[in-house]
């Protein structure tokens, strides 16, 4: 099947998302079957203990919950705060937070406590990044700023105005609740399929109605998915394996025993490796052991990195290479883990 689609449908009870391009499973979004707060929800949490050996705060939340902030500041224990979850916490441990609001549409980000306009560096067109900051120039966005994000580029001003005026409406009863003396929920994260249609290129094709996974063979790639094995082009092979601490990625050659082996496999993986990411859910360290290869041939495998992540969504740094020869990233864990 070519082009793009979106299936909205359900996945262990639980409402989810797939992008399915050229026939192959291109992005996976799940909602979490338990009622942790999704990525986006938005509390008034109080300051229970701040913890300068770890670089933080751990805050307390709606429920007995606990999250933790990076870098509070000069926290004091007690005094409200408003915060908003980054991701999904590891079993265990606190919910991760942040203080630094945003409130997310299709066109563009609401930015409380960060006045000014700014554009999406994908925009290229000068006329129209000209046009598009005339339009939001006499909005009064209070103490809030605006981004506008790709989709802003084929957007009608109209639909931008609506849509910032619409955030302003959410954004402005919350950063009034700012102070308290307990915690509160304000605000629900988006769910799976709210998050698809909110952030993915608009497809070829839409399922919504119940059944789409089975339809279009969706439940069969998560399933592949769940494997550890990948399968490259030309017979390699990598193993993506989740542990306590990492994510270890192996990749094999397979068969091909020509000098070349290795590169070619290495690049394979590389080029693969975001997508499978994104699928499998998979974030924080991650430690990558490529195939044999002479080392005068790893600023190609760094090349083919730094292409494939660029378009690449969720935040991840690629750190460089051990002394061992394996090569560390850092991915933000803003996705729930397949298995």
């Amino acid at each position: 099947m070519k082009g793009s689609l979106i299936a909205l449908d359900t996945w262990n009870g639980a409402k989810a998302a797939a992008l399915v391009v050229d026939g192959r499973l291109d992005d996976l979004l799940m909602d979490a079957s338990s009622k942790e707060p999704a990525p986006g929800t938005i509390f008034r949490a109080i300051a229970d203990r701040v913890v300068k050996g770890q670089g933080g705060a751990f805050m307390r939340l709606p429920g007995g919950a606990s999250g933790f902030l990076r870098q509070p500041g000069a926290l004091k224990s007690g005094q409200p705060v408003l915060v908003q979850v980054t991701g999904y916490a590891e079993p265990g441990k606190a919910i991760p937070v942040t203080a630094k609001l945003l409130f997310k549409g299709r066109h563009a980000i609401l930015t409380p406590g960060a006045p000014g306009v700014n554009l999406s560096r994908s925009i290229h067109d000068e006329a129209r990044r000209d046009a598009l900051l005339e339009l939001v120039a006499d909005i009064d966005l209070g103490a809030c700023g605006a981004i506008l994000r790709s989709g802003a580029d084929a957007a009608e001003g109209d639909a931008i105005l609506q849509e910032l005026d619409v955030m302003l409406q959410i954004a402005t009863p919350i950063l009034q609740a700012a102070t308290g003396t307990t915690p509160e929920h304000l605000l629900d994260g988006p769910d799976a399929q709210q998050l698809a249609l909110r952030d993915w290129a608009t497809p070829d094709d839409l399922d919504d109605e119940p059944g789409a996974f089975a339809r279009h063979d969706i439940i069969e790639m998560i399933e592949t998915c769940r494997a550890h094995r990948v399968d490259l082009p030309g017979s390699t092979t990598a193993y993506i394996e989740p542990t306590r601490a990492l994510v270890a990625v192996d990749v094999n050659t397979g068969p091909d025993t020509s000098p070349a082996a290795g590169l070619k496999a290495n690049i394979a993986c590389a080029r693969d490796l975001p997508r499978q990411l994104r699928c499998r859910g998979l974030g924080g360290q991650i430690t990558i052991d490529f195939a044999p290869m002479p080392k005068r041939d790893r600023k190609q495998i760094e090349q083919a990195l730094r292409t494939a992540f660029r378009g690449d969504a969720i935040e991840t740094a690629l750190v460089g290479w051990t002394p061992l020869g394996h090569y560390e990233l850092q991915r933000k864990r803003e996705r729930l883990p397949l298995f």
